[in-house]
């Protein structure tokens, strides 16, 4: 899928900084979005209800500014996600209860754990509006792909497009697998398939 991306240009689509928590199985669904922001000192600012509007299969994506002093996903969080079949959770940010989360199975990126909660810290400002993650744009609607590597953004507008890439870089790749296990070596293996070309178009 990034290599995909490349290939239309696309090259700062990809959310440096995020490390899978928990779960195991890739990701791939539209971004539910949220923007906490910080609070005053003394300022109440509870915990953000959100998640019995999240969409089945939606990914839901927290801009929190990146953020590691406090939490704004927990364990109870993912275990309501999962009776509605939220399909995972993107942070820009920290989390907490990640063994708690490893057993649920549920699948979350952030930048850091931390137990300090988000209430009273941060609030929910935004719910649905385009927002900032890792210096990335996301609006809602937009594909979030993500695994054990990490996590990018497929502008929605660019999805059809970007299934037909990513086709011509599965194709170029298992032909070259092909060719090695036949004894192929890997550099005419590559230039056979054009493998180094895919990529010709990112800046």
């Amino acid at each position: 899928m990034s290599d995909a991306m490349d290939m239309l240009g696309c090259t700062d689509t990809g959310l440096p900084g995020l490390l899978r928590m928990s779960g195991a199985d890739a990701v791939v669904g539209p971004a539910y979005t949220l923007q906490y922001v910080p609070v005053a000192h003394g300022e109440e600012a509870p915990a953000g209800d959100f998640i019995d509007a999240v969409p089945a299969g939606s990914v839901v994506v927290i801009a929190n500014d990146g953020r590691t002093h406090c939490t704004v996903w927990g364990d109870i969080l993912a275990e309501a996600a999962l009776q509605r079949g939220v399909a995972g959770t993107i942070i820009d940010g920290a989390c907490r209860d990640v063994g708690a989360l490893r057993s649920l199975g549920y699948s979350l990126w952030s930048r850091a754990a931390y137990m300090k909660t988000g209430k009273h810290r941060v609030r929910l400002d935004a719910l649905q509006k385009p927002i900032t993650v890792c210096g990335v744009r996301v609006a809602p609607g937009d594909i979030v792909v993500a695994d054990d590597a990490g996590a990018l953004i497929v502008p929605a507008a660019l999805a059809e497009a970007t299934a037909e890439a990513v086709l011509k870089v599965h194709a170029a790749e298992e032909a070259i697998r092909a060719q090695l296990a036949a004894g192929v070596p890997l550099k005419e293996a590559r230039r056979r398939n054009g493998y180094n070309a895919l990529g010709m178009t990112r800046q």
